[in-house]
């Protein structure tokens, strides 16, 4: 038996024959046929049979050289050679584009420039600064009138209610007093302008100062009735003040700076006075909406505010607060008070969302006693005075934005009806007013410091024209014509480019504003110097009455202006021309944030007014009483 190869073949040679006849041709002791060849036959054959296998062997190595690899991820199997072509490629985007994003990152940055704040913006900056200069009492570090000291601190040492008296609030105008309605009226104002036009004062980074401002004024209003009672029988209305013509030393013989007054400052008491309470309602009820992210000085105001409205509506004290003083009524006479019924309560309402405010804003007999509806010329002039044409232009706001309808449609819409004409009568071409040949408005028939009622008007066109604006109203008839919002923008810019230097005398009425202001102003504190000296009652009238320049300058302050000749002299003697007040700065400010567009922002906000009515609109039904069988 012979052994078989394993790999499939026989290693015994035979002839053909033998594997014909399938016979087995091996014997012992013959040669086998394969023998017989000559050795250089086997020889050859062997090279052959040798080079066939190496081929075979050699094709083998290059068939496994040049087979693809392959890379097996889990997720996916990929080639080596598309991996080495994808990771080349990343590595090229990164050089190309990631790289040099990478460079530029780190790069310091180097922004193009704000653009640069708008005339408006930059005298409002200075505006606001001359509330800082009025304060009175205990002074913050962060003030920023370096010639300004605590002042008045034993204000009020006469009355016994008051713990610590009534330190504190501002002083009116160029000397020491502090009358209490206008500057209630002061609050009122700037609060209005920050809840119309909040985003532009955070903008310019105005927003936190304003209401510093503010909340210094209403924290000492608080102070001048019972506010934490719901009840009050009087208010203190002032606290110093004088009499014409007086040689006694007070507020108006004297000239000292409020650092350095040493004679007798009395409070002045009413147990009467619809017009004065109602102003501090107001002020403290707007102040109310401006603090509202302060939930418990808000509700404060709102209770002082609804205390001091109740002593307003008191039918047992409807006299007019300066009737018959001679310490107030040659200075701040009240002409009525309904117009502060009407104001006061509108404000309430949008404070509290009480209805019985708004049915009181809209009642008939409010402004049929204020004449509201008589287009008297006078009564679209706002100002400390005559409230008449704001509350008409706040209550046409809540028609415009929300439109409540029945039952208080009527009276709203005839608001809004003598709105329109009061705008109409600021326009030069309907000759209501007079206008100087400078083209500066004549509000108060060419007497002196016409530029608070200016600055008024300014601000009510103004705003009246971003009312419309938000309610997508194009503008306004005057009788037959037609006119459109920017009539009235060109009005209030008209007149406040005047104030801002814009005029025949090429001067800035804002002191501090431009590069020609007054020197001079009625000022005591201004026109005397901080050089630690004490001058006396009558010791600083050398500087009342010298010819130089003030050593310090009340930044801000809008003096009381030109005549009817477009002319001013600078003089500190003459105050109608050169003293400032609390009630002018306060329009002042007004009017220049609704102008100002240094932030890009043109607009109200329409809602924050509005934030604590609740929905309009019929009440929903009471539920049906459970059936029963």
């Amino acid at each position: 038996m012979h052994t078989r190869n394993q790999w499939g073949g026989s290693f015994e040679l035979s002839t053909n024959d033998e594997l014909a006849s399938g016979e087995n041709t091996s014997r012992a002791g013959e040669w086998d046929r394969a023998a017989l060849l000559d050795h250089h036959q086997s020889q050859h054959l062997l090279r052959h049979d040798l080079d066939e296998t190496l081929q075979s062997w050699v094709l083998e190595k290059q068939a496994e050289k040049n087979k693809k690899k392959y890379v097996d991820f889990g997720f996916i199997v990929c080639s080596h050679r598309a991996l080495k072509w994808t990771l080349g490629s990343i590595l090229v985007a990164f050089c190309v584009i990631g790289l040099p994003i990478i460079i530029a990152k780190s790069l310091p940055k180097h922004h193009s420039p704000p653009a640069p704040p708008d005339n408006y913006t930059l005298a409002l900056h200075k505006a606001l600064l001359f509330f800082n200069a009025q304060k009175s009492g205990r002074l913050p570090k962060s003030n920023s009138i370096p010639w300004r000291g605590n002042s008045g601190l034993n204000d009020g040492h006469d009355i016994t209610d008051v713990k610590g008296g009534l330190v504190g609030g501002y002083y009116d105008a160029g000397d020491n007093t502090k009358f209490h309605f206008p500057m209630a009226y002061t609050m009122t104002m700037l609060s209005w302008s920050v809840l119309e036009y909040k985003q532009k004062y955070m903008a310019i980074n105005e927003y936190a100062h304003t209401r510093d401002l503010i909340k210094w004024g209403t924290d000492y209003l608080l102070l001048t009735f019972n506010s934490s009672a719901t009840k009050t029988d009087k208010i203190y209305a002032q606290v110093g003040g004088g009499l014409n013509g007086s040689t006694i030393p007070d507020d108006h013989y004297c000239w000292q700076r409020p650092e350095d007054m040493d004679y007798d400052r009395p409070t002045i008491t009413k147990y009467q006075g619809p017009d004065l309470a109602g102003e501090m309602a107001a002020a403290l009820a707007a102040a109310s909406i401006v603090f509202q992210d302060d939930a418990a000085y808000s509700q404060k105001l709102i209770k002082g505010a609804q205390t001091v409205f109740a002593f307003a509506r008191d039918g047992g004290k409807r006299g007019a607060y300066s009737r018959g003083d001679p310490h107030i009524e040659p200075f701040y006479n009240s002409t009525g008070y309904y117009d502060e019924y009407m104001w006061g309560a509108a404000w309430l309402y949008y404070a509290t969302g009480n209805s019985s405010y708004i049915s009181l804003a809209t009642n008939p007999k409010i402004p049929g006693h204020a004449k509201a509806f008589y287009m008297i010329p006078d009564f679209s002039v706002l100002s400390w005075n005559n409230k008449l044409p704001a509350a008409m232009l706040l209550l046409t706001r809540f028609r415009m934005f929300l439109n409540p309808g029945y039952p208080y449609e009527d009276m709203l819409k005839m608001y809004h009806n003598v709105t329109t004409l009061t705008m109409c009568s600021y326009l030069h071409q309907f000759n209501v007013f007079n206008f100087t040949k400078g083209g500066l408005i004549q509000l108060n028939h060419g007497q002196p410091q016409n530029l608070q009622y200016v600055a008024n008007a300014a601000f009510l066109a103004s705003l009246f024209a971003d009312y419309m604006q938000a309610a997508n109203v194009p503008g306004w008839y005057c009788g037959p014509n037609y006119f459109p919002i920017s009539v009235l923008k060109t009005f209030a810019t008209s007149q406040m480019d005047y104030i801002m230097g814009k005029n025949p005398m090429r001067m800035s009425y804002i002191v501090g504003y431009g590069n020609k202001f007054p020197r001079h102003v009625h000022h005591r504190g201004a026109s005397m110097p901080n050089d630690h000296k004490h001058y006396s009652c009558t010791g600083g009238w050398k500087w009342r009455d010298s010819r130089n320049p003030n050593p310090n300058t009340i930044t801000g302050a809008m003096v009381g202006g030109p005549d009817r000749f477009d002319q001013f002299h600078d003089t500190r003697r003459n105050y109608n021309y050169t003293e400032p007040t609390l009630a002018g700065n306060a329009g002042l400010v007004a009017a220049l944030v609704s102008l100002t567009s240094t932030t890009g922002s043109s607009g109200i906000d329409k809602n924050t007014i509005f934030s604590k009515i609740p929905p309009l609109g019929p009440q929903n039904p009471p539920p049906p009483p459970p059936w029963k069988p």
